[in-house]
């Protein structure tokens, strides 16, 4: 899942297809990361074919540049038609009239696995289509599990547990029992937020009101908090990706990853491993997980804004977004009979299906940095100890009100 925030002036270019006629009408497209992702090469061809006089002129732009060239040039009044952006930045978009609302009908919405379309959603109207999803699941060493004593075929359940495990991992084996993610980057406010949903906490309401300083985040805090004495040295210099590394290497007992964690794992194949639900807090009403998506932006301005919708929908249709996902290796979009299929092959799958039932949205605030950096800072200052977890959430809730 690439939602990381974009920085950076260096943009390496790559067009494709070919160029259009003179009588075409073009939708300049931008997407993010090395090549062109093959399944939306061959979908764009598909299109183009039934759509005469309309040409896609795409753009593939690295992870770190793609997302700011989007926002420049659609601040500078020539815009991208459709672009790919993390959907936390939807809100701030809209906010400042630079993208277009999609109209979704009912059937459409329901389609999707529960809270997707929130991910996109603000003031009641969506203003992106959804392409990526990610959620998270729990993975543990049973070969460190066994050494620590610890059953390896039962991993935690719950916050406690999960804390209870961390600690005679690292006291038995002095291999540390958690990976914590408290670098400053994006993943650390994903990271705890995956504790927040596992606990029924949020951080805003649908009207607008700070709900971070509650029991639930509260409790989430703490169990962070907590978890951390047994996790790797110095958790602010690691990312995600960072601690699922030590992870792959057989040195942290239990981290908090994607489902490319799975595939991984499958190809090194050093130990025994396993992949469930993420521990729920004593809060929580069932399993849950922070719910990220990707979109399809269309930015006002381009003139051919109502055909770049029609072609948002083809590239993420029930009949073509299965086949990005297989490539990409992401959690569904939507459910249906591929998606029980997926799992009864391929069990590791479950956990990351099942936690959608009760996870939540990545906040959508009109200054998404603002929220980020307030989030990093948050866990930051608990993991560090310079702050009370209490004192630590409400500082924060009070500083999310200018960025919402």
């Amino acid at each position: 899942m690439h939602t990381k925030l974009l920085a950076g002036v260096a943009f390496a270019l790559i067009a494709l297809p070919g160029a259009a006629s003179a009588q075409d009408k073009v939708i300049t497209a931008l997407f993010c990361g090395d090549t062109m992702q093959p399944a939306h090469a061959e979908f764009i061809k598909t299109w183009e074919g039934n759509n005469p006089g309309f040409k896609i002129q795409t753009e593939v732009v690295g992870w770190d540049q793609c997302q700011d060239k989007a926002t420049t040039l659609a601040a500078a009044g020539t815009p991208y038609g459709i672009a790919y952006v993390g959907s936390r930045t939807l809100k701030q978009f809209a906010q400042n009239d630079l993208i277009v609302p999609i109209p979704f009908s009912e059937d459409e919405k329901k389609a999707y696995f529960p809270f997707v379309v929130g991910t996109v959603t603000t003031d009641g109207q969506q203003w992106g289509i959804p392409v990526a999803f990610s959620t998270k699941a729990l993975y543990w060493n049973k070969d460190l599990f066994a050494q620590a004593g610890l059953d390896p075929e039962k991993p935690p359940l719950t916050f406690a547990e999960e804390i209870a495990y961390a600690k005679q991992i690292k006291e038995k084996t002095g291999i540390a029992g958690f990976g914590v993610v408290a670098k400053d980057y994006d993943n650390t406010m994903h990271q705890f937020l995956h504790w927040v949903y596992s606990n029924n906490g949020t951080v805003i309401d649908d009207a607008g009101n700070i709900t971070l300083d509650s029991k639930e985040n509260l409790e989430a805090l703490t169990a962070l908090r907590d978890i951390t004495a047994f996790a790797e040295e110095g958790p602010t210099s690691y990312e995600q990706n960072e601690v699922r590394s030590i992870f792959l290497d057989g040195k942290l007992g239990m981290i908090q990853a994607s489902i490319a964690a799975a595939n991984r794992l499958k190809e090194a194949n050093k130990f025994k491993w396993g992949v469930t639900n993420l521990p729920l807090g004593p809060s929580a009403k069932g399993p849950g997980t922070l719910l990220i998506t990707d979109s399809l932006a269309v930015f006002k301005g381009s003139g051919v804004e109502e055909k770049a919708i029609e072609f948002g929908k083809f590239l993420t249709s029930p009949e073509n977004q299965p086949v990005y996902e297989k490539q990409e290796g992401l959690t569904p979009l939507r459910p249906g009979p591929a998606v029980d299929k997926m799992v009864a092959d391929d069990p590791s799958w479950k956990p990351y299906i099942d936690g959608i039932s009760f996870g939540g949205p990545e906040p959508l605030f009109t200054d998404y940095k603002g929220l980020q950096n307030t989030m990093i800072q948050l866990v930051q200052s608990v993991v560090t100890g310079t702050a009370e977890p209490a004192d630590a959430l409400k500082k924060a809730a009070a500083d999310l009100e200018q960025y919402k």
